[in-house]
């Protein structure tokens, strides 16, 4: 009997728990930077305001810029956040919110060829991206220090 209780008072607080906002992703605003050798990338995040955190990176090695990309933290259609990538400016590419706490995000696209995952966890000033296939592998991380 008190397992189940347990197990009725973990669900209500599930499902009592508020929906996942843009606002709940502030901690990633700021400009970060990591560099490495000559190679180095940028990206930077607006403050949430209006739903909505716009960012951008940008890659290079000494003085010349190899790769950007246009990022957005908007509501998706079912009003869960998602992460919308547009590399070199193309296309959008939506990531959804699949997990979240105080200082990490997990944005998951199995249907994407690469990267499926992509996952942001902060401490303090540093700031570490990883994208990865959907079950972990061909991991690609990076470690941003707050510019």
């Amino acid at each position: 009997m008190k397992s189940g209780l347990a197990a009725g008072l973990a669900l209500l607080l599930i499902a009592a728990s508020p929906a996942p906002r843009v606002d709940d992703l502030g901690w990633l605003a700021g400009q970060w930077i990591s560099e490495t050798g000559d190679r180095w990338t940028e990206e930077s995040w607006t403050d949430p305001r209006g739903g909505v955190m716009l960012g951008h990176s940008r890659s290079g090695r000494g003085d010349a810029l190899r790769e950007f990309e246009f990022l957005r933290i908007a509501p998706g259609a079912d009003g869960t956040p998602a992460y919308v990538a547009q590399p070199q400016g193309g296309a959008p590419v939506a990531f959804a919110l699949v997990r979240h706490d105080a200082a990490s995000a997990t944005f998951e696209n199995a249907a994407h060829d690469y990267p499926q995952r992509i996952h942001y966890a902060r401490d303090g000033d540093t700031l570490t991206a990883t994208i990865s296939a959907i079950d972990g592998s061909k991991p690609r991380r990076w470690t941003y220090r707050r510019r």
